[in-house]
């Protein structure tokens, strides 16, 4: 008799856990699990702890279109380790054929190379399978700076998401290095991807174009704010993820990010929206150039007079 009851309560031991099982899958997965920035995620996934963080080592620079500052140039130049540092540009988000452009087309490219820079090398590609091979990654995983162009941000997801190409750009922070890039190529470093559809930017949430390449966890970063008007875009973004912080930068405005500090450079100003401190009448933070936020407590360091 003792036997058939161990038996019986093992039977519904296994039963229990193959519902509970059934159960996880129909709910699909935990958003807290182990995501990786470069596979593709549920829409607004919520990546590590839940916290708005920058890499753990190196440098994200986020410029808001427009004019780029010297200030901007000279620290992604220090940052990737000086003149003679490895960079890599990435035009991807540009229209059209760009195989047969040359690198002196690009405006950053020219600048890089009037600042001094002695090795710069352009990479691009539309074909996933091609950023999949080892002589396409070979100069990202070598380079100590990354720039990513302006344009249109889905197109960076279509070529690169998912691929190993992926993967070396965030390895390029992991050894310490930089990464950059000026509206589109702002937008791009968040986890989550706003004006990513193909239709047309005027879209904040995009299905299918929700992901970006998560050197920023956490976050969202929206461009040419204030000039174009934009400023109460992200609120619905936030207000449907509520874990997002929100970033939006002016045209000329730039953030450079090293793990859960952010400091605005000399240029315009930034907004932020933290759902858990929104009100009707004051629905982001405004930093000004110099001011410092801290993302992990979500607060400005050292508040001066001004605030929400």
């Amino acid at each position: 008799m003792l036997t058939v009851m161990k038996a019986l309560i093992l039977v519904f031991v296994f039963v229990l856990a193959a519902s509970s099982a059934a159960q996880t899958a129909a709910d699909g997965p935990d958003p807290v699990a182990a995501l990786s920035p470069c596979s593709p995620n549920p829409p607004g996934a919520v990546l590590g702890d839940g916290v708005a963080t920058g890499p753990e080592h190196g440098t994200l620079i986020a410029i808001g279109g427009g004019r780029l500052t010297p200030e901007v140039i000279g620290l992604f130049i220090d940052a990737a380790g000086g003149i003679d540092a490895p960079i890599v540009y990435v035009p991807t988000a540009h229209a059209g054929d760009l195989s047969q452009r040359d690198d002196e087309a690009y405006g950053v490219v020219r600048t890089l190379r009037a600042r001094g820079c002695t090795d710069i090398t352009v990479v691009h590609t539309r074909d996933r399978g091609v950023a999949d091979t080892d002589a396409f990654v070979a100069p990202i995983e070598r380079a100590t700076g990354v720039w990513f162009s302006g344009g249109r941000q889905w197109r960076f997801v279509d070529a690169y998401l998912g691929t190993r190409a992926c993967v070396a750009f965030h390895g390029v922070l992991e050894r310490g290095g930089v990464i950059a890039g000026s509206s589109a190529g702002a937008t791009i470093q968040a986890s989550y991807l706003v004006r990513g559809a193909p239709e047309g930017n005027q879209i904040m949430m995009a299905e299918g174009h929700e992901q970006g390449f998560g050197f920023l966890e956490n976050a969202a970063i929206d461009q040419h704010l204030f000039r174009r008007g934009r400023e109460t875009h992200m609120i619905p973004v936030v207000e449907r993820f509520e874990h997002l912080l929100g970033i939006g930068l002016d045209e000329s405005a730039a953030i450079v990010v090293r793990h859960e500090i952010l400091r605005v450079l000399d240029g315009a100003n930034v907004a932020i929206y933290d759902h858990a401190h929104m009100t009707d009448e004051h629905p982001y933070l405004l930093l000004e150039p110099g001011d410092e936020y801290d993302l992990s407590k979500r607060e400005k360091i050292n508040p001066g007079e001004g605030g929400r």
